[in-house]
């Protein structure tokens, strides 16, 4: 009898920002942001008020695997990122 095998399912990291509209240039910060399966080991990086760059920086490495697979600037100071691990 053949076992069956469970799909791997791809984990998820949406990552919503905003920028302090009164200093141009000013970083994106994290306003929220929502893991769905695993982030590890960047979970750390993912805090309201952290900085962008900092969890892109480690979700993106090369050897957690996550991608950007889209984002959208929902204003001139805000908008979303959606990473997904493959």
């Amino acid at each position: 009898m053949a076992r069956a095998k469970a799909v791997h399912q791809p984990d998820l990291v949406l990552i919503s920002w905003t920028r302090n509209p009164l200093v141009p240039g000013s970083p994106r910060r994290i306003t929220a942001a929502r893991v769905i399966g695993n982030a590890q080991p960047c979970t750390f990086t993912l805090v309201r008020n952290g900085l962008v760059i900092n969890a892109l920086n480690c979700l993106l490495d090369h050897d957690i695997g996550f991608r950007i697979v889209y984002q959208k600037n929902t204003s001139r100071v805000s908008g979303y990122i959606l990473l997904q691990r493959f």
